[in-house]
Order: structure tokens, then sequence, then C-alpha cells
């Protein structure tokens, strides 16, 4: 049930900080995913940098997709020569008014503010999938493209655990209603566990879903016609906010990053070809 998924929070293993220097390569890998562990690109941008002409390998332009590097092999993209950039994992606990972005052309706060100590100029973090402005928690940062894509996906259905508040009491019948399905626009929306976190307190429950559509928990909520009073994530995959005040972070540990790839189907090293 939900409401177990919320009170194991203490017991989290945090362990030692995971910020890890990008593996070495030792095996040949495809070249798309070298540019793109570098931070220059994603794999199907890498792509397209490699069929104009803009990528070099030991300074010979190559142009066929599928090829591959290996030790030693310098690579030079757009007149820069390049190399995997060191790997960070960053759990925040989002606070109201941050915005899930890189930067924002109206000059508000964004969650990359609160997380600029972690990485300075060139670090690539961003954050995983987004929060909207007025919902709080649970929010992974990283510069791991891989396993971001990979969290995202539907297919791998990270289970994401919200608690929340409306203005006025949550009935049985909508309990059963997020439980068997609400059509929404976009879709059916269907929480796995829904539950009131206290029995004594209706205007509040705990619910866990396996998808990231936009707003998802919020309009699954004002469907039901209650005004969400606060909405906030307290559990993403296995990763909670035990002893992470709002508006703090904390680097995954090196057991909590190995956990995390490899629950999205990735080996330890982002390097590793078949990954």
């Amino acid at each position: 049930m939900v409401i177990m998924l919320i009170r194991r929070e203490a017991m989290t293993d945090v362990g030692r900080e995971g910020n890890r220097q990008a593996p070495p390569i030792d095996a040949p890998v495809r070249l798309n995913k070298y540019i793109a562990s570098c931070g220059i690109a994603s794999r199907r941008k890498a792509d397209e940098l490699i069929g104009g002409g803009l990528v070099r390998v030991n300074g010979v332009v190559v142009t066929a997709m599928g090829t591959t590097v290996g030790p030693g092999d310098e690579v030079v993209v757009n007149g820069r020569t390049v190399s995997p950039r060191k790997l960070d994992y960053i759990l925040l606990n989002k606070p109201r008014n941050a915005i899930t972005t890189t930067r924002d052309d109206r000059g508000r706060a964004t969650v990359m503010d609160l997380v600029s100590e972690a990485g300075g100029e060139g670090s690539g973090l961003f954050p995983v999938g987004r929060l909207d402005r007025n919902t709080t928690g649970a929010l992974l940062v990283t510069n791991d493209g891989d396993l971001a894509n990979r969290l995202m996906h539907p297919r791998y259905e990270v289970p994401k655990v919200y608690v929340v508040s409306a203005a006025r009491e949550f009935s049985d019948a909508d309990l059963d209603a997020l439980r068997s399905g609400i059509e929404l626009e976009d879709g059916l929306f269907l929480a796995r566990h829904v539950a009131y976190v206290d029995p004594g307190d209706r205007t509040t429950v705990a619910l866990e879903i396996h998808e990231g559509r936009n707003r998802i928990v919020r309009r699954a909520v004002e469907a039901l016609e209650h005004e969400v009073t606060a909405l906030d994530r307290r559990q993403y995959g296995f990763l909670t906010l035990a002893g992470l005040r709002r508006g703090r972070w904390r680097r995954l540990s090196e057991k909590e990053i190995s956990r995390l790839r490899r629950s999205a189907g990735l080996k330890a090293g982002n390097m590793d070809p078949s990954g």
C-alpha cells in the first residue's frame, strides 16, 4: 500500500555521495553514444552532427553511422575536442515556485538555481521530467542522458508516490474512481494504489502512479471536482525525501546510482556499449 511506502522513508539507505568520474573507454563504443556521454548532444542529434561532417576521429572526418571509437581515439566535434563528462546524480526536494527547467526566459527561479553549486558551467545537469511550479517534492537532477531517457519512458513504469490535499474531503467513491481510472483529454489516468494518509483527515490522500504525463495527478483530482491545495511527490522510484528538507538536495550514493540504473535496464557504467 502507498501508506507503507511513505512511512518507510526513514529506512532509505543514503550511503556515500555518488559523483563519479566518467569511466574510461575499455571497449569499442558507438560514436553517437560517446558524443552523448560528453554532453554535446543527444544520440539522435549526434547522428545529425556525424552525418553533417562535423565530427572527426583521429583527424579524419567520419560520416558513417555505427562508427565506433575505442581507447586512445581522439574525437573532435565542430572543432572542439570532447571527452566524457563526470556523471552526477542529485535528489532535490523541490519547493513551491521553482520552475522545473534549466533556464527561464522570464527570469523566474528554477530548480537549477537551487543546485547551482553542484555543477558549474558545462556540467550538463538537467531535471528528469517535470513538476509544475506549485508542486513540491522529489526531483532527480542528472547529466546521465541514457538514464534520464529510460526513467521517463513509459516502458520502465517508474513508480512515483504523491500526497495530495484538497479543499474538501475525498469520498470513498473518489478513491475508487482514482483506482479504476479517470478519462482525461490525453487518455486514461490510473493510480496503482490510493489511500487516506490519515483516516481521521479525509482531505489528504496518497497515491502511486507509474507514468509521467504533464500535471497528471493534479488534472485527475481536478476532474473529480476537487480544488488541489497542496501536491507533494514523496517518492521517485525507490528514492524518498528522508532527511532532506524542502529546497535542499543531496547526491545519490553509489549504491543508489547502481540500483537506479539497473531498474532502467542499464549497467553501472555509462560507456558500456550494450547499455
